[in-house]
């Protein structure tokens, strides 16, 4: 281990950041085996080098959000400015995510609606979000099954590599890489996993730690299936109740709350039966294609209650194609960026197959089942289905058997537990009442499991705060990130 802690990093000029790239070993069980992730790292230098404290390392979420990506993009700009005037703003991509090498891959990242029709015994591309018949519920098993076999196919042995735990460890490599005695942290989503991970592994290592729309490690698959799946249902509901307060009241799909949630339960009726249609397309918009859109767009209201809406009240009329726009824009690959390879050059360079231009989704799934343990059957899966579509309809199913896939993938040995971090000093929970992806309670539960956590409670709509949620939560923040500057005990911003 020796060798991967007293590496230098080389910096390079990558537009307007500095970046490199940093060795971790795959197994820390057996570093010297000589298999390795190379992880590629960028850096945003601070504003005012002469009060310069040090390095503030970040991860964006996902999991498989790259930091690198999220750095060229303007991330820094995230970060209020004393924090950027004292601390440089460093992030990665984790190990199998963006630009590193190797790279997860569960697909070949093409366009697959030109394929030949499927074979009379092929699964379904479709099936019901609840599936209740023997049917139904085979095609749901072998979809989830062709999908991990896809992933253990492009991806192999990396997918057992690709935990938390592990990605937690390679942060500390970086701590070291960038000459920093203590890590100062901050994760959005995700990230607050990997820096509960850090905590747990190095307390002492650790100099500020703010961890915003958490993520509770207390919870099994079971119970942060139901919980997320809770989180968004009352999103889609806080969406009916503020839609005009946000984007105006012309602009909403329905003139009243109760109008715009008959809307929406229409639409998802509606496409149950028979996709919409979609201008220039054979192909149309579904129960889940509808789901998917309508959860995204409740991430940041400000940025998407517009769009959803005039798709929405478009969609109502008959049309889908706005909704189908919707979701090709979530999934349209990013744009190549200068500075180190992208991922596609990962399988040329690793003699593998090649990498999408974005693997987020490879990821998000792989690093999920990494993390925790999953059913090696299928009856536990439809056993949850039933408690989560009564807490939660619809979004309770499909996290349920967004999950199933995991039941044929490498899983997690760790089991769900409080939070173990002797030592460390306190740490800054934030929290928003209305986040669809990590609910608030998760928030409150960790800061209550970290010795002396502390928590900041944002009340608004949308996924995390720091960022988007105004100058009160920037400026509480800011000062406990360069002063350590304590949160006081129900500290609320609005």
């Amino acid at each position: 281990m020796r060798s991967f802690y007293a590496q230098k990093l080389k910096w390079t000029a990558c537009g307007e950041l500095r970046c490199a790239r940093l060795t971790v070993p795959m197994d820390y069980d057996d570093p010297a085996n000589g298999r390795t992730f190379v992880l590629p790292v960028a850096k945003s230098t601070t504003a005012d080098p002469a009060h310069r404290m040090g390095s503030l390392v970040f991860n964006p979420g996902g999991p498989g959000g790259s930091g690198v990506d999220d750095l060229k993009g303007g991330g820094a700009d995230s970060f209020g400015a004393e924090v950027r005037k004292r601390f440089d703003i460093v992030s990665f991509d984790p190990r199998g995510v963006g630009a590193g090498t190797p790279a997860l891959s569960c697909d070949d990242g093409k366009d697959d609606k030109g394929a030949a029709d499927p074979a009379p015994d092929a699964p379904r591309d479709e099936h019901p979000l609840s599936p209740r018949t023997d049917a139904d519920r085979a095609d749901a098993l072998a979809l989830a099954k062709a999908a991990a076999a896809e992933c253990v196919e492009r991806s192999g042995d990396i997918l057992r590599d690709v935990g938390t735990r592990d990605a937690a460890r390679d942060m500390d490599v970086l701590r070291a890489a960038l000459g920093e005695s203590r890590l100062t942290y901050l994760g959005w989503s995700y990230g607050t996993s990997l820096g509960t991970s850090y905590a747990e592994q190095f307390p002492r290592r650790v100099r500020a730690l703010v961890l915003d729309g958490a993520i509770d490690p207390s919870l099994d698959w079971r119970a942060r299936a139901q919980s997320q799946a809770v989180g968004f249902r009352r999103a889609v509901d806080d969406y009916a109740t503020y839609c005009a307060d946000v984007v105006g009241a012309e602009t909403c799909p329905g003139a009243t709350p109760d109008e715009i949630r008959e809307v929406v339960d229409g639409l998802f009726t509606r496409t149950a039966r028979s996709p919409l249609p979609v201008d220039g397309s054979e192909f149309g918009v579904d129960e889940r294609m509808l789901i998917d859109v309508v959860a995204t767009a409740m991430y940041t209201p400000e940025d998407q209650w517009k769009g959803l809406s005039e798709a929405l009240a478009q969609a109502d009329g008959g049309d889908g194609t706005k909704l189908a726009a919707l979701a090709d824009g979530e999934k349209a690959p990013e744009e190549e960026e200068d500075g180190g390879g992208g991922p596609e050059d990962a399988g040329e360079a690793t003699g593998g197959p090649a990498v999408p231009a974005d693997n987020e989704d490879a990821a998000l799934l792989a690093v999920n089942c990494a993390d925790t343990p999953h059913p090696r059957t299928a009856q536990p899966y439809w056993d949850a289905l039933a408690p989560a579509e009564k807490a939660a309809g619809r979004y309770g199913t499909t996290s349920v058997l967004d999950s199933l896939t995991c039941k044929d993938l490498p899983t997690g040995t760790q089991k769900p537990h409080r939070v173990r971090a002797e030592g460390v000093p306190p740490v800054l929970v934030v929290g928003t009442t209305g986040d669809p992806a990590t609910p608030y309670e998760e928030s409150e539960s960790l800061a209550e499991q970290f010795p002396g956590g502390m928590l900041l409670t944002y009340e608004g709509v949308g996924h995390t705060a720091y960022g988007r949620g105004g100058s009160c939560v920037t400026d509480a923040v800011d000062a406990y990130l360069v002063g350590l500057k304590p949160v006081r005990p129900g500290a609320t911003c609005r």
